[in-house]
């Protein structure tokens, strides 16, 4: 066993947390989950990023010395995403519930956590 198999399942839990953040947040915006928070684009947004999360941490698996990489792009791309949840929260377009904004929060949080891992672990 490698010195790198901790990190590289750290960053495999990273990816794996925030996918699972983003598909409950999903299903929540789809109104199966709860009913009043249904909001469509919401729901596609959330389902996109959680796929590319899912993605990565599946191609790490088969490219485990590609993990930092893929999990890199991956979090920075759902990042990307999630600030614009936070903008379009912000300027009145989207969901506007506190559990929206608290999820978004810690959302951006744990998103900045793994990047910050992923950067650090493997430098």
């Amino acid at each position: 066993m490698t010195n790198t198999t901790n990190p590289l399942r750290r960053l495999r839990g990273f990816l794996l947390a925030e996918a699972g953040l983003l598909v409950a947040a999903s299903l929540v915006h789809s109104g199966l989950v709860l009913q009043g928070h249904a909001h469509s684009q919401a729901r596609i947004a959330e389902a996109v990023i959680a796929a590319v999360l899912l993605a990565a941490w599946a191609l790490s698996l088969a490219w485990p010395g590609r993990t930092r990489k893929l999990a890199l792009l991956a979090q920075a791309f759902a990042l990307i995403g999630t600030l614009v949840g936070v903008f379009t929260i912000a300027v009145g377009i989207g969901p506007q519930s506190a559990p929206d904004v608290v999820f978004h929060i810690a959302l951006v949080i744990l998103l900045l956590a793994g990047l910050r891992f992923a950067r650090r672990a493997f430098a």
